[in-house]
């Protein structure tokens, strides 16, 4: 069973109330019914939402559909579930798609009058036309797939009055509204009420970042060693180049103890040699001081070079 499956069978079996059912089924049914006259035409591939919407409309309006099961051939190789209700003008005028004798594809503002409201709506739609991936075995995705502009326009507006960050992309025959910040989409599923599907998906999304957040700290460390490595060799080249003209009489004193340090530990930051210098010679010698008399050495080895470039 996929991740969105399970997200529907979740929130496809929490209680509601008639106002929160109203919303929730107007968004599903603008989205995944037909509607002629007073006549609604249902399709789920979800068996526990079938069950949801058989049961809440036989309580709240005492109506009994006509049900057909079909399979189907395409890619999931699952059924769809078919329910057609006749004499449905109450439920039609109730979810503000009736109005004045006129079938509309657009809910009224009643419908998403308050963020609950909201919530509910987009349930519907989620129902209808949504899926979110598997954060186990893919990149972080949750998407509507909507047939109408308008549709489309509404529910990504809705969508990011819950700041929950949305965007909008046509397609050749649709339009995809999505999702994919990682804590947008653990917000959304939180927002739906799908509250293992969010303890779920938070489990995945922390190993993830861990392991992400370790990858990371790794390639850093592993990029600091080579830069220690790669400034030390170029050191070493420099003292080459002292050695190569019998310059290093040229420098000071300490100086020169720095050089038979640096041989001496040739993988060692300057922050290393210069605690090794104090531990085994008593004085003092900062990283910065180190790395003024690195600069000395290398100058001294461009200038005998004949002004080479570094």
């Amino acid at each position: 069973m996929s991740f969105t499956s399970i997200v529907k069978n979740e929130i496809s079996k929490l209680e509601i109330d008639k106002t929160e059912f109203i919303s929730e089924f107007c968004g599903f049914i603008i989205n995944s019914a037909e509607i002629t006259n007073d006549s609604i035409k249902l399709t789920t591939e979800n068996a526990s939402v079938a069950r949801k919407y058989f049961s809440m409309i036989k309580s709240l309006y005492n109506l009994i559909p006509k049900i057909t099961v079909r399979r189907q051939y395409n890619f999931n190789r699952g059924h769809a579930y078919i329910l057609e209700y006749k004499n449905a003008e109450e439920i039609l005028s109730d979810t503000s798609l009736l109005r004045d004798g006129k079938i509309y594809n657009m809910p009224s503002d009643y419908i998403i009058s308050g963020d609950e409201e909201v919530k509910a709506y987009l349930k519907g739609v989620f129902i209808s036309c949504g899926s979110v991936n598997d954060p186990k075995k893919s990149r972080y995705h949750l998407e509507f797939l909507l047939k109408s502009y308008g549709q489309a326009v509404l529910v990504n507006n809705l969508l990011n009055s819950l700041d929950l960050k949305s965007k909008m992309l046509r397609r050749t025959k649709s339009y995809m509204v999505y999702i994919k910040e990682s804590e947008r989409i653990s917000d959304f599923l939180r927002m739906m009420r799908a509250y293992s599907s969010v303890l779920y998906y938070e489990d995945i999304r922390i190993y993830r970042d861990h392991v992400n957040m370790t990858n990371r700290l790794n390639n850093c460390e592993q990029a600091n060693v080579e830069k220690i490595i790669n400034t030390a060799n170029k050191q070493l080249e420099y003292i080459k180049i002292l050695e190569d003209n019998d310059a290093l009489e040229l420098l000071d004193e300490k100086t020169k103890d720095v050089v038979i340090y640096r041989k001496k530990y040739p993988e060692s930051s300057l922050q290393e040699l210069s605690e090794i210098i104090e531990l085994e010679t008593g004085y003092k010698l900062t990283k910065s001081g180190l790395n003024h008399k690195f600069r000395k050495i290398k100058e001294l080895a461009i200038k005998l070079e004949g002004g080479k470039n570094d």
